[in-house]
């Protein structure tokens, strides 16, 4: 029997990206022939950085990992998904509060699109951080240059100082 090829997208905002997702990058490829960092552009958000300027920091860390690219997307999710032909969804988890969320997401997108959902635990030095934390902390003068990779902790410490919020 032939191998099944198996391409899955990692969604998010990834605003900005973190250590945490690349960790789960690192390990959830292990898990498909193909992953495609899917960065959103989500009308709830207020970001920092602009859709192009998140795909443009994550491109450089992820360009020596085969069979992970980046795309950005403006659609709902389910809906990109089924337009790249991607039949599974990795997602981390990084506490309890996350898998009651997340299941339930999970759930939702199977029965709407019938796209699976694969969790990948992110690694205990990263469960307790989030894009939105590593945010606020930073705004607040606060260092969380062991929480992101460097190229992107230099963008969003300028990026910080244009906005005054530093």
């Amino acid at each position: 029997m032939a191998k099944k090829f198996v391409r899955a997208i990692f969604p998010g905002s990834f605003d900005p990206i973190t250590k945490g997702h690349l960790d789960v990058i690192n390990r959830g490829i292990k898990l498909f022939d193909e992953l495609i960092i899917a960065v959103g552009n989500s009308p709830l958000k207020d970001p920092l950085f602009t859709l192009s300027e998140r795909v443009d920091m994550i491109k450089p860390l992820v360009a020596d990992i085969e069979g992970v690219s980046v795309q950005s997307y403006d659609c709902l999710t389910v809906e990109y998904a089924a337009s790249v032909g991607a039949t599974a969804m990795l997602r981390g988890l990084r506490n309890l509060t996350d898998v009651q969320y997340e299941f339930q997401l999970a759930m939702t997108n199977r029965a709407v699109a019938g796209i699976e959902t694969v969790f990948v635990m992110t690694s205990e030095e990263f469960g307790f951080t989030s894009s939105t934390i590593i945010r606020e902390i930073a705004a607040l003068g606060g260092n969380v240059s062991n929480l992101i990779p460097q190229q992107v902790y230099e963008k969003l410490q300028k990026r910080l100082s244009e906005k005054g919020l530093q």
